[in-house]
């Protein structure tokens, strides 16, 4: 039995396992059942993700990222999906030792990889285990949207299809609306960009969302270019593993008076609401809004997880780690808040 008792942090919840679903040899999934007093706080958007922390006897816990299979609009519990991964701690620790009626110390819901209009037509795309925010995003969109839907779904053989059943399930009660297209590579090889190109060709005026391996979504993303479909109608979701303590409270930076007197001023807008700022130069946009006790979205604080992607409107930062972000992404104005620094003196920001 593995139990939790203390949350580490102000941000994090102590949730119970509710349910262990092994859904092939090497992936299974996380039920949880939320308190009522913790409903609010893990009230999640499809597409979203789950912060666990893991215990560790060498470090003494890791975190990792783990996306919500499971729609807000279809499911009573959250459900996520791990798929064990060679060497990989986490999810290997997790899918050998957690049992129903545990305990796993979560962060609330958090990322930007959801859809704004669950009316629109889309086009989803997915390679392993990134079958798991794709399915939240189709099961939301086939229950309170009205549009088309195709799915491209990659994986080695059968045996390794993620959810095959509620696929088939879905694709059967919603023949009108839904297409679900299995890739397999032990018949049809590795999919290139030419010929999923030829596969998606009809549906260049769908959203497109993409999620898996990196090579699998270079692919993808060469294919929707040689389509011409919009940098701003494709949106993909990138895991990394992370290395800090996204658990650890964040203690508010002192400020000198110099770094006060060169500090520029922010307009920074969230949720319906704008705060005024004073940004000092050392500091991230994520450090002063919680040194101000605002509720900025965050999660790792490394920049590996976009989940503080937000956008500038005015101004100009630098930020140290920006790779989860694509070069078309930056020049369309996205920012990670937890890496940008202020290099104007008066900035607008909006997430």
């Amino acid at each position: 039995m593995t139990t939790v008792d203390v949350p580490h942090s102000s941000r994090s919840a102590v949730l119970r396992v509710s349910a262990v679903i092994n859904e092939t040899a090497d992936s299974c999934s996380l039920v949880f059942d939320v308190p009522e007093d913790l409903r609010e706080r893990f009230t999640y958007q499809p597409g979203q993700f789950l912060t666990l922390r893991i215990p560790s006897e060498l470090t003494g816990s890791v975190a990792r990222c783990y996306s919500l299979a499971s729609s807000p609009y279809t499911d009573d519990k959250p459900k996520v999906t791990v798929k064990r991964t060679v060497d990989g701690y986490g999810s290997n620790w997790l899918c050998d030792n957690l049992k129903a009626g545990d305990s796993v110390e979560v962060l609330p819901p958090s990322g930007v990889f959801t859809p704004k209009n669950l009316d629109a037509d889309m086009l989803l795309f997915a390679a392993g285990s990134g079958i798991t925010p794709v399915m939240s995003i189709l099961k939301s969109a086939l229950s309170r949207g009205n549009g088309k839907i195709v799915v491209v779904y990659a994986n080695r053989d059968h045996d390794s299809v993620i959810f095959a059943g509620e696929l088939r399930e879905l694709a059967d009660k919603h023949p009108q609306r839904l297409v679900v297209v299995h890739w397999l590579e032990h018949l049809q090889g590795l999919p290139t960009a030419d010929s999923l190109a030829s596969l998606v060709a009809p549906y260049t005026e769908h959203e497109a969302f993409m999620c898996g391996p990196k090579p699998f979504m270079d692919c993808v993303h060469d294919a929707l270019a040689q389509l011409g479909v919009p940098r701003n109608r494709t949106h993909a979701e990138v895991f990394n593993s992370l290395s800090g303590d996204p658990f650890a409270d964040v203690a508010p930076a002192e400020i000198s008076d110099e770094e006060a007197a060169d500090a520029a001023s922010v307009e920074v807008e969230l949720d319906g609401e704008t705060h005024e700022l004073t940004w000092p130069r050392s500091q991230t946009l994520v450090d002063i809004m919680l040194s101000k006790g605002i509720d900025v979205p965050y999660s790792c604080l490394e920049g590996e997880c976009g989940s503080c992607a937000c956008t500038v409107l005015e101004g100009t930062v630098e930020m140290e780690n920006a790779e989860i972000l694509d070069p078309e992404d930056i020049a369309n104005g996205y920012i990670l808040g937890c890496q940008a620094r202020p290099v104007t003196d008066h900035l607008k920001i909006q997430f």
